[in-house]
């Protein structure tokens, strides 16, 4: 299903459905249609919001995952979100972390998937060679265990970005600061309910990485996926919804009020 992009000020985004927020962040080069599959899966049951990050349109100086994260902060107060399901893959998990960390009283469970924040394994650092579309596929194609899901539409958006020198100089800006902002100990503040979903072949963020979150992050839950890389709800949706499913139905229904 194709969803209508919905603006307010300078904010777009898709919404859909109603109940609890979910609401979905992507990665560095990942875009509104990463979701296609779990938004349609949700949005029966919940408020399913995907925000556009905001990724070429920072200034240099905020063109950072602390800027993305003051960003996700608007968003949600322009949005009147409370309680929200907050999910992220990859950059956007790490996005996530930096929000919850400062906003915890805005979400109920925060699920992670493939997400930097501890260590990760980028592209960004090689993206300045340009022009070589075989380059950019083989590349693309590290992201998943099945290198098929690089498909040509997919190769042709990243090549587009990489042959755009401003983009290419915030994609790297963007890939440095995720790997200053390493959040180490201070995973240890997060209260929330956390779901980790992991490809057991994620060649970015690897399975080590999960089991670091793990241990870090208090009220956590883990569960890989094999013959899977690092973006789960793409590569394996239907296994990605059900264990994300499961998660969110411990933690969505009210709070009985019975004495």
């Amino acid at each position: 299903m194709k969803y209508q992009i919905k603006q307010q000020d300078k904010f777009k985004f898709i919404e859909v459905g109603s109940g609890e927020p979910l609401v979905l962040l992507h990665g560095l080069f990942g875009a509104l249609s990463n979701f296609k599959d779990l938004i349609d899966y949700f949005s029966t049951r919940f408020r399913v919001v995907v925000p556009m990050l905001p990724l070429f349109e920072l200034d240099i100086f905020h063109t950072t995952v602390g800027g993305l994260a003051k960003f996700v902060h608007r968003f949600i107060d322009a949005r009147g979100l409370n309680n929200v399901h907050l999910l992220g893959n990859s950059l956007g998990g790490h996005v996530g972390l930096v929000y919850i960390l400062k906003h915890p009283e805005k979400i109920k469970t925060l699920t992670l998937t493939g997400s930097s924040g501890l260590f990760e394994s980028g592209m960004g650092d090689s993206y300045p060679k340009r022009g070589n579309k075989d380059y950019i596929r083989k590349k693309t194609e590290l992201t998943f265990y099945n290198p098929e899901m690089a498909t040509d539409e997919l190769v042709n958006e990243v090549f587009e970005i990489t042959n755009n020198r401003i983009k290419v100089i915030k994609i790297i800006s963007l890939a440095k600061s995720a790997i200053r902002n390493n959040l180490g100990q201070e995973l240890t503040r997060i209260k929330q309910p956390t779901c980790l979903i992991w490809g057991k072949n994620d060649t970015i963020t690897p399975p080590f990485v999960a089991e670091e979150f793990k241990k870090l992050i208090p009220n956590s839950e883990l569960h890989f996926v094999d013959q899977c890389g690092h973006a789960p709800m793409m590569e394996v949706p239907g296994e990605f919804n059900v264990i994300l499913d499961q998660f969110l139905s411990k933690h969505c229904q009210p709070v009985s009020t019975l004495a």
